[in-house]
């Protein structure tokens, strides 16, 4: 079981700024004391994004909140090894989100087999568990080969590598010119129900290259809605992916696609 680290963005973890500055206006007209709220205002302030979903998430969070994933490796290490106490077999995987460069990868790998070694040492029980990422920015496809060297497996997540590639956001686009794009005839299908081969799939064969290239027993899959279309589970066989991860209704679409893509080749 692929377990990814959190990935949410940055605002998820904040206090709610509408809430604080209410609080700190209705102090300040009572002429009560708000330091820490106005302090913590203050702060939820600094932080603030414009666009959260391109900002401080994935491993920039790993790496700027400390202890934020060490956190989770050690969940996961500490719920392998109860399982192996008690005569199981766990195979956990950990994937890193959003990495962009290897160096960000590396950081976090060598926190988490720290983590790893502790907990097995702390259990009496060896923890040998794959560390991967997931490639879904543009940079992270074209320097696949220099991930690959610290990463064990990749997962390609094609909803925000579809995002990202073309510049939109899903959450908002669809509702305002997906429409129109398609009554025009810029798009034939949404790009987020079927793969855009010509752009993110052409990333995804250059990432598959490289990264075999690189190491030749990495494994490669992908994870996202794509994984439940035909047409884009046809791709995915053809680009060398080892599996497809999709939406539970969606597997069985995913399955049966999966094996007619063998048959055909």
């Amino acid at each position: 079981m692929t377990v990814r680290l959190l990935d949410p963005p940055l605002h998820e973890f904040l206090p709610d700024i509408t809430e604080l500055s209410v609080r700190v206006a209705v102090a300040e007209a009572r002429g009560e004391k708000h330091e820490n709220d106005l302090r913590l205002l203050q702060a939820v302030h600094k932080l603030h994004e414009q666009n959260p979903m391109l900002g401080l998430r994935g491993v920039r969070l790993g790496l700027v909140v400390p202890g934020l994933f060490t956190m989770q490796v050690r969940a996961i290490a500490q719920a392998a090894a109860e399982r192996i106490r008690q005569g199981g077999n766990p195979r956990p995987e950990v994937m890193i989100p959003l990495v962009g460069t290897v160096q960000e990868l590396e950081i976090i790998r060598e926190e988490s087999l720290r983590v790893l070694r502790e907990v097995g040492q702390e259990y009496g029980v060896e923890l040998d568990f794959p560390v991967g990422t997931m490639i879904e920015l543009p940079r992270a496809a074209l320097t696949a080969g220099q991930i690959a060297e610290s990463a064990e497996f990749f997962s390609f997540g094609t909803n925000d590598l579809t995002q990202t590639v073309w510049g939109f956001s899903r959450d908002d686009v669809e509702a305002s010119f997906f429409s129109a794009y398609l009554e025009k005839g810029v798009f034939g299908i949404s790009p987020f129900e079927t793969l855009d081969t010509g752009g993110v799939g052409r990333l995804i064969n250059i990432a598959v290259e490289e990264g075999r290239a690189a190491r030749p027993d990495i494994k490669l899959g992908i994870c996202g809605e794509h994984g439940g279309d035909p047409a884009s589970v046809h791709f995915f066989h053809s680009a060398g992916l080892d599996y497809v991860s999709c939406s539970p209704f969606r597997v069985p679409v995913a399955r049966l696609e999966a094996g007619r893509a063998a048959v055909e080749e």
